[in-house]
């Protein structure tokens, strides 16, 4: 761990709360750095309060200003920017917010930018996954060279809640803010079950499950369990589901304890968003599917008739 350079940390937040993906992130930069400060962009006294608290934070910075009531990525970007000139590493979660915002702060600092790295070798070599995480690739940051960076949250746990950061207000800095973009709405489906991105359980189905009805068997399984529900890439394409349900490559890459794949074939893409999960349970009536090849457990059985008779175990 290097003790000199300092680090800056964007904090991911919605709904008045800062994202777990954040304290992944966090976690990240402290086998960096110990010198790792949290910049909060809000308008929310709330989000100061649960700064402060995540370990391994120095300093939260703040800046409260009513136009980060939308988080918008050109905006942020030459703000963030221009307050940080004193710290040698940015990170971000690499969430849609990180991969939103990190290039455009790259640009506006003229560095290149590192994606998802999920593991730190040394302050300034670090490994990040390339062809669908069939390979790792390890990269030298030169010395005197600033970094921005997004951070994979499948691969750091969060850090606890038990820190008494201080806390620093920072003034609007004075600069043109760009007008090209501005904020027309958002809309997102509003359910009750676990973001599928933190779950700790994630059942998922693929092109098996067979229609959109079909689901419904997943969904009940999922209350039961307190489950998030995902997809395959060939569930979202046949129109079963919501594309924000894609779990894999080109979806969402999560961790959950437990990950169960009902009727999905295990194309390379999907193990590439599933395979840093603790348990992988493979459920598939071919028993050639290729997910049983990095499934922990493997059950060959017709999902219709093993949901039912797990269900009634649950009780």
């Amino acid at each position: 761990m290097s003790n000199s350079m300092k680090i800056l940390v964007i904090a991911e937040h919605e709904d008045g709360l800062i994202s777990a993906s954040t304290r992944k992130t966090i976690n990240c930069a402290s086998q960096v750095s110990s010198e790792v400060d949290l910049l909060i962009l809000g308008n929310n006294s709330d989000l100061d309060n649960q700064g402060i608290q995540i370990d391994n934070v120095s300093n939260v910075l703040v800046i409260k200003n009513e136009i980060f009531n939308q988080q918008i990525s050109a905006i942020m970007a030459p703000i963030i920017s221009e307050v940080s000139h004193d710290y040698e590493c940015l990170l971000l979660p690499s969430t849609t917010f990180g991969r939103d915002l990190a290039p455009r702060i790259s640009v506006l600092k003229d560095v290149c930018q590192i994606t998802d790295i999920m593991e730190v070798v040394s302050s300034r070599v670090f490994k990040r996954p390339i062809y669908a995480g069939n390979a790792i690739e390890t990269i030298e940051i030169p010395e005197g060279q600033n970094i921005v960076a997004t951070v994979r949250p499948a691969s750091f746990k969060e850090v606890g809640l038990s820190n008494k950061a201080s806390l620093t207000s920072l003034d609007m800095p004075n600069i043109d803010l760009p007008k090209h973009t501005r904020f027309l709405g958002i809309s997102s489906e509003k359910t009750e079950r676990p973001d599928l991105q933190v779950a700790s359980i994630v059942i998922s189905g693929g092109r098996g499950v067979g229609s959109a009805e079909n689901f419904e068997i997943l969904y009940q399984l999922a209350d039961k369990l307190g489950a998030s529900v995902g997809a395959s890439r060939a569930a979202v394409d046949a129109g079963y589901v919501a594309n924000d349900m894609q779990v894999g490559q080109t979806g969402k890459i999560i961790a959950p304890d437990l990950y169960f794949a009902f009727g999905i074939s295990g194309a390379i893409q999907h193990v590439a968003g599933i395979k840093d999960s603790g348990t992988i349970v493979a459920i598939n009536k071919d028993p050639d599917a290729p997910i049983f090849e990095i499934a922990d457990i493997g059950i060959v059985a017709d999902l219709f008739e093993f949901i039912p008779e797990f269900l009634a175990k649950l009780g």
